[in-house]
């Protein structure tokens, strides 16, 4: 995972404004099985079809924003919705 501490300082949800933090590698490997089952929509409801690298998490934990090619894409769009914190597949 390439992204500095310096950038993920900075770095916050374009929506809220709310810092993200790294997503643990469990929430990303469901993430990436969801995205190969083909059962991933990103926030405007399209299918995702990228695999991700690592994901970002807004504080309060209902989207992520996927790092692929250690590039955060942090736009609203791409937003991916997350299940609350506790509830799994």
């Amino acid at each position: 995972m390439a992204v500095s501490q310096e950038l993920l300082a900075i770095l916050v949800c374009p929506e809220t404004k709310q810092p993200v933090t790294l997503a643990p590698t469990e929430l990303v490997d469901t993430l990436n099985a969801h995205i190969q089952n083909g059962t991933l929509k990103n926030r405007v409801g399209e299918v995702v079809s990228a695999a991700m690298d690592a994901a970002l998490v807004r504080e309060d934990q209902r989207y992520g924003y996927p790092i692929r090619d250690d590039i955060p894409v942090m736009l609203i769009d791409e937003a991916i919705p997350l299940p609350p914190p506790g509830e799994s597949d």
